[in-house]
């Protein structure tokens, strides 16, 4: 049996993330349209949630925006603090991305198509 193949959200689309006030925002936007396509099927909102299960996150919404070949998601309640300030040294969320970018995704074969421009 072999292990499966993984591929990472950043070898497949930038990401970037900041703050919507308690709520944190990251976009991820395919180099490719076949990147797209295979992000929009594997990269779910239960999976990002799962992801980031070490923040206080409520929820996660997925948008989609197939013209721009992007996905947004918003992490709601991802940054609220309820004991007032934070050790935490990324508290607007703004490395969100950077942690995106490394969640690493199951393939099902070639994956060439998905990262060629």
């Amino acid at each position: 049996m072999s292990a499966q193949q993984t591929i990472t959200v950043g070898q497949l689309a930038r990401a970037c993330s900041g703050p919507l006030g308690d709520d944190a925002t990251i976009g991820v936007v395919a180099h490719t349209q076949a990147g797209y396509d295979f992000l929009r099927a594997e990269l779910t909102a239960a999976r990002v949630k799962v992801h980031f299960a070490a923040l206080p996150v409520a929820d996660v919404h997925r948008y989609e925006l197939p013209r721009v070949r992007a996905l947004n998601f918003v992490l709601a309640n991802a940054l609220a603090s309820d004991s007032g300030p934070s050790l935490r040294f990324d508290t607007d969320g703004r490395l969100l991305g950077a942690a995106m970018a490394e969640l690493a995704l199951p393939t099902r074969g070639a994956t060439t198509r998905l990262c060629s421009t």
